[in-house]
């Protein structure tokens, strides 16, 4: 996800967004534990994307 087209998302879709990539997560996680996931960067991947969307979320908050 690039940081340009986030920022001109509204709250409840950042919020949708973050919801899913939480989601992503948890079961990238889950098939990492039990050995079926074969890229294993996809899962920093999700993790950027979840602090991208963490941050413009609060930005969005503070009114920057």
């Amino acid at each position: 996800m690039k940081t340009k087209e986030l920022r001109e998302l509204d709250t409840t879709a950042l919020a949708e967004k973050l919801k899913d990539a939480r989601l992503e997560l948890f079961n990238l996680r889950f098939k990492h534990a039990t050995s079926q996931l074969e890229n294993t960067q996809s899962l920093v991947n999700v993790k950027r994307d979840i602090a991208k969307l963490q941050t413009i979320q609060r930005e969005k908050e503070l009114g920057a």
